[in-house]
């Protein structure tokens, strides 16, 4: 941009990410510890719609509490006390990781594929083109508004599979190991109809309507939630 060394323009607002979390919108997290870089980051975001809140620092942001919503994360990688790449690492430790673009005005090759590496969606150097930010940003949160839904599903698989009884769970990996009823039946050391029975409400209670659809579920449950993946 014309008349501006840091290729960034300024702005004065502050959004609150308590004030998107009624309706969920998704919303940036700013951390830079240039006030003026903030402000402006602040403005192209709300140029096109989309919310955002600003932190001076790290710990400013941990304070405040990493909101629940869809987002991102646009972070300097050097600030006083603990760098962006630090709260990289330490949001990955406490599973509130979210999809980072680094935006640095001392950034380098190493620093760049380490924070890569680390999961980062774009490393971008200052100045930067809007057009370039705007696009990292719409990925980012496309990104995590995908890993949000997925997440949902597992959940839901999750409180579904609770509800077998453990004959039921039994048949459930059997079917999911793609063994027929007879198979099913010597394995278990039970009677086809028996296995036919279990198998009913067991597809019912997961809402599955196809073998196929049952052997996605079970793929998508959480390695700690099934006794062995299907072969």
């Amino acid at each position: 941009m014309p008349n501006d060394p840091q290729g960034l323009r300024t702005h004065r607002r502050a959004i609150s990410p308590k004030s998107c979390a009624g309706e969920g919108r998704p919303i940036v997290l700013i951390v830079d510890d240039d006030e003026r870089i903030r402000e402006a980051l602040q403005e192209l975001l709300s140029s096109v719609g989309i919310d955002s809140a600003c932190f001076a620092s790290t710990r400013e942001l941990l304070d405040s509490g990493v909101p629940d919503l869809p987002g991102c994360l646009i972070l300097d990688v050097r600030m006083p006390g603990s760098s962006g790449l630090d709260l990289q690492k330490h949001l990955a430790m406490t599973k509130q990781a979210k999809p980072i673009i680094f935006l640095t005005g001392h950034g380098d090759i190493p620093m760049s594929v380490r924070a890569m590496k680390a999961g980062a969606v774009d490393f971008l150097t200052k100045p930067v083109r809007d057009q370039t930010l705007l696009d990292a940003v719409m990925a980012a949160i496309a990104m995590d508004t995908a890993r949000r839904a997925a997440a949902g599903i597992a959940e839901q698989h999750a409180k579904r599979l609770a509800t077998l009884t453990p004959r039921e769970r039994q048949v459930f990996r059997e079917v999911a190991l793609g063994r027929v009823n007879k198979q099913i039946a010597f394995s278990l050391g039970i009677s086809q109809i028996t296995v036919k029975l279990h198998r009913s409400n067991m597809m019912r209670k997961m809402e599955a309507t196809s073998v196929g659809e049952l052997i996605r579920v079970w793929e998508a449950l959480p390695e700690d939630l099934r006794e062995n993946r299907p072969e």
